[in-house]
């Protein structure tokens, strides 16, 4: 096929079938781009016949034949089609099935608009002036991060950093359209004759460019049947995985079939999800749903004219919460970020492998050295809980694969797997996959999985998986051919194959090869091949802390995950209206649950925890928060030691002491949801125990603000989580000191919320609910004695009137749009130490309301604002305590109502024209324009077409039609069906026609009548 582009009306692209495709059988189609008016987001396309088309003033945009279409994805308010431009066969995976099973790994993509024709040059691809991935993506992502308006470096192409993902050599896709690549093969040979034939079906955990294909699939499903089998056949759309496949073919020594000899292939595929992916540093551990960092599924197959045979093992990241922060050289810094929180995680992943392959058996690789002995703790630890609901469908072999090296040499590693009982035993248990190659029927099922990992999921992994493989393979040659035990060039090309898996694997989530491949390969441990794994470990080093995070930031926005991003949609006005509908009907398919949050900010001047009892600040009141965030400040002493490398002890004491303070209640077992560390700022997140399976999503983040970012010492702590469908931000911060430094304080606030970001692009403002808790430093603006004399004599108004922060924000200088209660206690800065006295140094300190919090978000009721009289620090604690309305909506019931809006909408009666009843239905708008106001001399509901303010409704013109007045109202038996609204019901009542009343005529001006809803108009 060949892409054309034509400027004439307006810009369109064309993919169209070549001369040699339709001789090969394929429709003769065009798949027709264009992007819609007034919407950065929506893209018109048609499917054609290609004499339908008129491409004499299109010119061809790419000499190269077109493979086909990944998809469209809008960037920077340009919206491009990526197409495959350059691919190569890898081979046919199953030469012994009916139909070819043919892969083909993509070489160059390229990335063309439909808005635009700046981006057509294809030189801005290779932008020389610009080295660094991390520019190229900071520059797709400078619309989705405030404050970033630098200019871009080199004018180079948007896409040019997904390019570079997508034209590594790592994406591959089916050459037919008849088979799944993203499926292992049980699961292909198990679907009906029509699922097979179903681009649509995949298995959507491997397909990586579902997010950008995804409005082109609903356009499929929208076409007729014949029209679909047309576009199949066609190969426009194209399903990628990302991974590595492999496939080499062999004779073998065995008696001819069919007078030929006997011919084998052997291949191996590994899926890489995308549900959690990214690079090694930037993403490690498991998400709230189950999703593990580089998750691979890999599958064994060997064909012959006999048999087709398959063994399918996976690898993935711990599934704890976890990460590794800060700079990484050849020691791992480990954080286990929730260790009580983990849990529900933990077991959502196993039972999502049960329901997968039947059973898991986790094989750890982690050695004994400090961090890695953490994790292989928490590992056992949380399959042990597992285990009590899960039984006998999960176990654990703990293997230290480095360990085993130093005692055995590589060679050794080989027997000493085996010598694993649990391992053999399992082998024995799971089985493989057996095909008969004529009948295409199943003869033996895989009975489950093996899941194997180390600490990166790369070197120590791919090595075992590769003693897997071949032990299971051997086991089926014991069945079917002794003899091909034997054969030293399959073993040959198994090694090879599994070395270049390994490598493959490793360039995507670490940018190098893979250690031990060498071996691998050729089964001895070289010289070179040591010097060749140093290397690696180097180049690793730099790429994974200097260069990941642009590529990290490209994955996202190929996958979808920017926060700001908005996915293409195709232009569809039944589909639209009824998205339109269903957000209007958001109250029929959610409902709104309270809770209640602590929120609390103390500067502890570097102490640590005391005898003093925290409860007069935890709970103040009757009642028991269901979360409580808590910001500490100075939590160890800002000197240069700490500044460099923080202590974390302190926090860990204080963690158990807020914690065993909050159990000592008995009201409700908490648990230490997350905490996080930047010098002596501190934030620490409790929640009650049975909420930690509906808190989903959390993160933290830091941003240094001393020393102009260089240094910790102020700055600011985040920790952000979704509670059911509405999400929270908490920030704790610590702003610059100095009386009268209130413009750094300022710019201290502006740094940290332009600087401040999550992952996938998300940030402070972008959130729902936002509360900050922190040493804000903003000071009073009065004589030392004259603040004294007002905090003595609980005069706050005249304080407040002086206030910093209360003048900063009367004048939008700082903290716009953000709400603090009422000050109704004595400034909380500074008191001598263990006394109620204010400062009585050399210094003097003059007293100020520093410790504040401010909040702002829909959702955020505030009832109490207060202070806490204990005295372990120079600072009191200052609490909060909020109630909160969350939103928890119902998907399958909102699926549900989709589809009932859906039907009444193309429902139509005999006679009727979906297209005509299309335009004539129209949504109610919520923002339709109002009459103007009444004067003197009219009133707004006296016209000359209402005199009076009656209103006549006009009877419609086919009383015996039986379709609903509104298109968009459920059945009235429909089980989703809910009871009308006001708007419902006064539209309804609109349509009986009424008695028109004469004017009464007054000297005084009439009583209005109730006005007219906004959303509905009466006819006329």
């Amino acid at each position: 096929m060949h892409l054309y582009l034509s400027e004439s009306p307006t810009r369109t692209l064309y993919l169209v079938t070549s001369s040699q495709e339709e001789l090969q059988g394929r429709p003769s189609r065009a798949l027709v781009f264009r992007s819609a008016e007034n919407s950065p987001s929506q893209a018109i396309v048609e499917f054609l016949p290609r004499n339908e088309i008129d491409l004499g003033n299109a010119i061809k945009l790419s000499a190269r034949v077109v493979k086909g279409c990944l998809g469209l994805v809008s960037i920077a308010g340009d919206i491009f089609l990526a197409v495959i431009t350059s691919a190569t066969e890898v081979g046919n995976t199953r030469p012994s099935a009916a139909r070819p099973e043919t892969v083909a790994k993509i070489h160059e993509v390229g990335f063309y608009s439909l808005t635009s024709s700046t981006w057509d040059n294809p030189s801005l691809y290779e932008a020389a002036p610009s080295p660094s991935f991390a520019e190229q993506a900071d520059a797709i992502l400078r619309d989705s991060y405030p404050g970033q308006n630098s200019p871009n470096p080199a004018f180079e192409h948007p896409c040019t950093p997904l390019t570079k993902i997508m034209s590594a050599g790592t994406f591959y896709y089916a050459m037919e359209p008849y088979w799944d690549l993203s499926s292992r093969l049980p699961q292909r040979i198990s679907r009906d004759e029509q699922a097979s034939r179903d681009i649509t079906v995949y298995d959507e955990r491997f397909i990586w460019n579902e997010y950008i294909i995804r409005s082109l699939l609903d356009f499929r499903e929208r076409l007729d049947p014949s029209e679909r089998s047309d576009l199949d056949e066609c190969q426009f759309i194209v399903l990628a995985i990302q991974g590595y496949v492999g496939v080499h073919t062999l004779p073998l020594p065995a008696p001819p079939t069919n007078g030929k000899p006997m011919i084998a292939t052997i291949s191996l595929i590994s899926r890489l999800g995308w549900k959690r992916a990214g690079t090694r540093f930037n993403t490690r551990g498991v998400d709230d749903d189950g999703n593990c960092a580089n998750f691979v599924e890999s599958e064994t197959m060997f064909s012959t004219d006999m048999h087709c045979f398959s063994f399918v093992q996976v690898r993935g990241s711990v599934p704890l919460f976890w990460e590794q922060q800060g700079l990484q050289t050849f020691g791992h810094k480990i954080q286990i970020t929730r260790p009580q929180a983990s849990q529900p995680a933990f077991e959502r992943h196993f039972i999502q492998l049960i329901e997968e392959y039947g059973a898991a058996h986790a094989i750890n690789l982690l050695g004994t050295k400090e961090n890695e002995a953490i994790l292989t703790a928490a590992y056992a630890r949380s399959l042990h809980i597992a285990q009590n609901t899960m039984g006998n469908a999960v176990g654990i072999t703990h293997f230290d694969f480095h360990n085993a090296v130093r005692l055995y040499g590589h060679d050794g590693v080989i027997s000493q797997v085996h010598r694993q009982e649990s391992i053999t035993d399992n082998v024995d248990k799971f089985g493989f996959t057996m095909v008969d190659s004529t009948s295409n029927d199943i003869i033996t099922y895989q009975k489950g999985v093996f899941r194997t990992n180390c600490l990166d999921c790369l070197d120590r992994t791919n090595f075992v998986q590769d003693i897997l493989s071949r032990t299971v393979l051997e086991q089926y040659f014991s069945l079917v051919r002794r003899e091909w035990v034997q054969i030293s060039s399959l073993w040959s090309y198994h090694r090879e194959l599994w070395a270049e898996n390994g490598d493959a694997l490793s360039r995507i989530y670490a940018g190098t090869g893979a250690l031990n491949t060498s071996y691998t390969r050729s089964g001895k441990r070289t010289l070179a091949g040591v010097l060749s794994d140093a290397t690696k470990s180097v180049s690793r080093a730099y790429i994974n802390n200097f260069q990941d995070k642009g590529k990290q930031a490209a994955i996202d926005i190929f996958l979808g995950n920017i926060s700001t991003q908005r996915q293409v949609t195709i232009f569809d006005p039944v589909h639209d209206l009824v998205r339109d509908a269903l957000e209007k009907r958001l109250p029929e398919y959610s409902s709104t649950k309270h809770c209640t949050i602590f929120t609390g900010t103390w500067n502890l001047n570097g102490r640590a925890p005391s005898s003093e009892s925290l409860r007069p600040w935890l709970f103040p009141r009757s009642s028991t928060p269901d979360i409580y965030v808590i910001g500490f400040q100075e939590i160890v002493p800002l000197t240069a030691q700490q500044i460099v490398q923080a202590d974390p002890e302190k926090r860990r004491l204080w963690e158990t002491k807020i914690l065993d303070t909050l159990n000592q209640e008995q009201k409700g077992r908490y648990i230490m949801l997350r905490s996080q560390q930047l010098v002596g700022t501190a934030l620490l997140v409790a929640v009650k125990a049975e909420l930690i399976g509906i808190i989903r999503n959390v993160e933290a983040s830091t941003h240094k603000t001393g020393l102009r970012g260089m240094s910790g010492n102020k700055g600011a702590v985040a920790i952000r989580l979704d509670y059911c469908d509405t999400n929270f931000c908490f920030i704790t911060a610590h702003l610059a000191a100095g009386h009268t430094n209130t413009v750094e304080r300022n710019a201290d606030y502006h740094t940290i919320v332009n600087g401040l970001h999550f992952q996938k692009g998300k940030t402070i403002d972008s959130h729902q609910n936002v509360i900050w808790l922190a040493d804000t430093n903003y000071r009073i603006e009065l004589e030392n004695e004259r603040v004294r004399q007002l905090a003595q004599s609980e005069d706050f108004d005249a304080l407040l009137s002086a206030d910093q922060l209360r003048r900063v924000m009367d004048e939008d200088a700082a903290f716009q749009h953000y709400i603090e209660g009422p000050l109704l206690f004595a400034p909380t800065y500074k008191y001598d130490y263990g006394t109620d006295r204010y400062d009585t140094s050399e210094k003097m300190r003059i007293p100020a309301w520093t410790d504040r919090i401010l909040y702002k978000g829909g959702s955020l009721d505030l009832s109490v604002y207060a202070r806490a009289e204990l005295r372990g620090s120079d600072h009191r604690p200052v609490f909060a305590i909020f109630r909160a309305e969350v939103r928890v909506v119902d998907h399958t019931k909102r699926a549900a109502i989709s589809h009932l809006l859906l039907e009444n909408v193309t429902a139509t009666v005999p006679g009727e024209r979906l297209d005509e009843k299309l335009a004539s239905l129209t949504l109610f708008s919520e923002t339709s324009e109002l009459p103007p106001p009444s004067s003197d001399d009219a009133a707004w509901w006296d016209t000359p077409d209402h005199p009076g303010g009656v209103f006549v409704s006009i009877p419609s013109e086919s009383p015996g039609s039986q379709r609903h007045a509104n298109p968009f109202e459920s059945p009235g038996d429909s089980p989703l069906s809910s009871p009308s609204s006001s708007e419902e019901r006064l539209y309804n009542t609109l349509q009986t026609p009424l008695a028109p009343e004469p004017a009464v005529a007054s000297a005084a001006r009439r009583p209005p009548p109730p006005p007219p809803p906004r959303s509905a108009k009466p006819p006329t």
